[in-house]
This record gives C-alpha cells, sequence and structure tokens, in this order.
C-alpha cells in the first residue's frame, strides 16, 4: 500500500549534525530539564526542547501510530521556536518486534503487522513529512531478531513497504555487522544506526558506518546490571555517560558525519534527562563551542558547566543555528 503524500523535503546542510533527545515527555524531566511550573506558562515542551537541540526522536510512535493531529500540533510548536528542527521518529512495533516479544524473540515468523497498522501509521508520518518536519523513520529490531535468510527478506519488504521516507535501521546483533548487510543498505538508501549499548553476548559492538546520505548514532546507555534483570524498565535508561566514553563517540560521530548529508545523533538515556545532559555534551565536544542549557539542568548536574552556560529563562529565546 502506498502514500499519496507529497512530502516537503527536509531542510539540511552538507554534513550537519542533529544533537537530540529520544522522546521529550517524561515525568522525572520536571524540575531537571523542564523548569518547574512550566505547565502554568503555557509553554509546550517541545518549544523549550527546541530551544537547546535541533531534532528529538519520536518514541510514541513504537508504542502507537501517530495521531495527525499531535503530529501537526508538534510541528508548528517547534516551528515558532527552532523553523529548522526535525523530528526523528520510531515506527510502530507491530512492523518490527513479535506481539509477545517479551517471553519470546522475534524474527520474521513471528510479526503481524495488518493493513490497518500500516494505514494509521502512514497518516502520522504523512503530516511530518508534509510540514518537511520529518528527518527519519526508525526501524528499531530487538537483540533476538537475528541475520537469518527469512529475516533478511522481511526486512528487505519492510524497506520497499516505507520506501517514501528516509529509513534508517537499528538491529541489536552483531550478526547484521557484515560487509553484506552494508552494501544491501547502500543499495537502497538506507542508514544503518550505530549504537552504544551494554555488550552482553552477541550484542552489536559500536560502529561507524555511513550506507546511506542520513547517518544515525544512539546511544542507550552501558547499565550491564539492569539492562535485563531489572523490574522497572527506566533502571535500564538510568546511565550517565562521563566524558572519556563520550571522547569515543565524538570521535566516531566525526568520521561519520563527514561521510554522510545528516547525520543525527540521539541519546536514549532518558532518566531523570541524562540524556538531555549528554546530547548537549557530545554538542560541544563535536562542535567545539560552548552551548545552552536549561539553569535547572546545570543544577542538577553541574558537570554539565564544563560545556554549556544556563540559558536565559525567556519565552521568546534566540532561534538555534545548526551544528
Amino acid at each position: 500500500m502506498g502514500s499519496t503524500a507529497q512530502a516537503r523535503l527536509p531542510q539540511t546542510h552538507p554534513n550537519s549534525i542533529r544533537f537530540g533527545t529520544a522522546g521529550w515527555s517524561y515525568k522525572d524531566w520536571q524540575g531537571v530539564f523542564y523548569p518547574p511550573g512550566m505547565q502554568h506558562r503555557k509553554l509546550h515542551p517541545l518549544e523549550y526542547l527546541a530551544r537547546f537541540f535541533d531534532t528529538t526522536e519520536i518514541n510514541t510512535s513504537f508504542y502507537g501510530p501517530i495521531k495527525p493531529e499531535l503530529a501537526t500540533l508538534w510541528c508548528r510548536r517547534v516551528a515558532a521556536v527552532n523553523p529548522s528542527f526535525l523530528f526523528t521518529a520510531k515506527l510502530y512495533r507491530a512492523f518490527t518486534h513479535s506481539p509477545i516479544a517479551v517471553v519470546g524473540p522475534t524474527s520474521a515468523a513471528t510479526i503481524r503487522p495488518t493493513d490497518e497498522d500500516e494505514v494509521r501509521t502512514r497518516e502520522g508520518l504523512d503530516v511530518l513529512a508534509n510540514h518537511g518536519c520529518l528527518g527519519a523513520l526508525l526501524i528499531q529490531f530487538p537483540l533476538s531478531f537475528k541475520n537469518t535468510s527469512l529475516n533478511r527478506e522481511y526486512l528487505d519488504r519492510l524497506l520497499r513497504q516505507f520506501i517514501e521516507y528516509p529509513r534508517v535501521v537499528e538491529v541489536r546483533d552483531s550478526s547484521w555487522n557484515n560487509a553484506e548487510t552494508l552494501a544491501a543498505f547502500t543499495h537502497q538508501n538506507v542508514g544503518f544506526c550505530n549504537i552504544d549499548q551494554p555488550l552482553l553476548g552477541r550484542s552489536l559492538a559500536p560502529t561507524e558506518h555511513v550506507t546511506a546520505s542520513i547517518a544515525y548514532v544512539r546511544l542507550h546507555g552501558r547499565n550491564y546490571q539492569e539492562w535485563f534483570d531489572s523490574d522497572n524498565l527506566n533502571d535500564r535508561y538510568n546511565y550517565l555517560y562521563n566524558e572519556t566514553e563520550l571522547a569515543g563517540w565524538k570521535e566516531r560521530i566525526e568520521n561519520v558525519a563527514a561521510k554522510a548529508q545528516t547525520t543525527y545523533v540521539i541519546t536514549n538515556n532518558h532518566f531523570e534527562s541524562k540524556a538531555g545532559v549528554n546530547a548537549l555534551e557530545l554538542k560541544t565536544m563535536v562542535s567545539g563551542k560552548r552551548t545552552l542549557a536549561p539553569p535547572t539542568l546545570l543544577q542538577k548536574y553541574p558537570e554539565l558547566r564544563r560545556f554549556a552556560d544556563p540559558a536565559e529563562d525567556s519565552d521568546a529565546p534566540p532561534r538555534l543555528a545548526l551544528t
């Protein structure tokens, strides 16, 4: 099933790097990333986030298709603050995960999307694309999705199914890290998602692959003890990268960006906005320029002061320039 949307191409610059967080709506960000009482000031979280970043990854789209009216609202909110802001969006899990992925492995044989799933998924994505706000569609598979002939065939069909969107694939098993996969992605102009995750078993180690005009980097944290065993999913993402750990990714990001038109750097260690801290630190490390940060974030994480200065508490902030 194809889309009839005539998408506007997002504004990009050669070798541009966009830093941002995975998601923006977390209760534990109140008073940490976001100022206290922000809801009383009628300030949308995206309007505040767009003061500091020029991208964010929509993660609610993994749990259910984006509602068109919400996509319209989001585009309008960020445009008022940062007109060059772009979203990336995770593909609905019906296309990438088994319905019982928690208790069993995911494979092409267990993934069962419906025609209705596709229709609803396209509705929200098309709104973002029509506004010129969709930077990439992230197609994320779990660790159990391994490189088998059946899974390769399914992935190939899925990539053709959503061919009108800029596509990036995240796989977490190291069986995908080979020349054949990279060649196939390059042929289809599909980005390979370079990830940082706890290295357990055959987990994919850090890479710096560029297989399309779009490159993608995702940092999940290295919380080895809590990754699979914790009862609270938030514990998995309760990890703050230190400067030494980020230095390795600074080099990889620079190598990746040199070969891509646009590189998205997304921090997913969202617990208490540690993602916000590390994204701002990376932004400064790569650009060589100090950046602005929410004052409350600097109070919570004083180490961020080595990289960032407090932003003025203003409802009319200056517009951001791309790194």
